[in-house]
């Protein structure tokens, strides 16, 4: 669990053992272009993963969820012809309300 704006969020990759209503399902994409020079810095990954996490909790936090289930994560390298390299990390999951 994690404290965000007064609020503290769950988030798993899972589904949880209790009862719930769905509120939403929220996605969320970072992406970086890579210089020539930073052509094999693929560890910049890490930063792209905490980045759409971040920003997934957001929309969560303003949906009205006490966190989010089933979280999926997809990454990419985007090459495109005479461009530099992309990293892109896509995440979605579904907002949830713990039933009380």
């Amino acid at each position: 669990c994690e404290k965000t704006g007064g609020t503290i969020m769950f988030i798993t990759t899972t589904g949880i053992n209790a009862g719930y209503t769905i509120k939403d399902v929220v996605e969320a994409t970072a992406s970086l272009m890579l210089s020539s020079e930073d052509i094999d810095k693929y560890n910049m990954f890490d930063q792209l993963f905490d980045e759409s996490k971040e920003k997934i909790k957001k929309k969560a936090e303003l949906s009205g969820g006490d966190g989010i289930i089933g979280l999926k994560y997809n990454s990419e390298v985007v090459e495109l012809n005479g461009a530099p390299k992309f990293l892109v990390v896509h995440a979605y999951g579904t907002v949830v309300v713990i039933d009380k």
